[in-house]
């Protein structure tokens, strides 16, 4: 019974398949979303102003980020909870997939939501003439926690990974 019980609790990792699925949707949906953003201010370059630009390209280099981010947590959360992708003969494998594990991979989001949170930051800083002081100070303390966290979870990542493994105690050694 215990054998059965350990193997259907085991075969229950599969329901994360459909979910890491679901992501390549989200990323087809922020794909559509960044040609639709090109498509509407290709006609008005010559015309808009370099903030203009620089707000549209912070825009669409946020959206290439969070795609790498679905693409990263898709592909090696599969690897790690779901099955180990059979790619063999494959010229083009992603070089870092089946290297990173969940502690790693943790570390990867949180450095990924640290880079879009600058550059959201940074649209607000070059648009600070149309948003209160208020707004601007509680998107600087939430991407502040967000450095924060992010470091702390790398922090605490070297420390775990650079702990010696414990030794079992010697009876020689309690007695000195």
């Amino acid at each position: 019974m215990e054998k059965y019980f350990e193997r259907l609790m085991y075969a229950t990792r599969w329901i994360m398949a459909p979910i890491y699925l679901g992501l390549s949707f989200c990323l087809l949906a922020l794909g559509v979303k960044f040609f639709q953003e090109v498509y509407n201010f290709v006609p008005m370059l010559f015309s808009m102003k370099e903030v203009e630009l620089i707000l549209i390209t912070l825009s669409l280099i946020d959206i290439a980020l969070v795609g790498g981010l679905i693409v990263m947590v898709m592909f090696s959360g599969y690897e790690n909870f779901v099955s180990k992708l059979d790619l063999h003969g494959h010229d083009d494998k992603l070089g870092w997939l089946g290297k990173l594990d969940s502690n790693s991979l943790k570390n990867k989001v949180a450095a990924s939501i640290v880079a879009i949170s600058s550059i959201h930051l940074l649209k607000v800083f070059m648009n600070t003439e149309s948003i209160p002081n208020d707004k601007i100070m509680w998107y600087l303390l939430i991407h502040i926690t967000f450095v924060l966290s992010a470091f702390a979870m790398g922090y605490l990542d070297k420390i775990l990974r650079e702990k010696p493994a414990d030794k079992p105690i010697v009876v020689e050694d309690v007695k000195k």
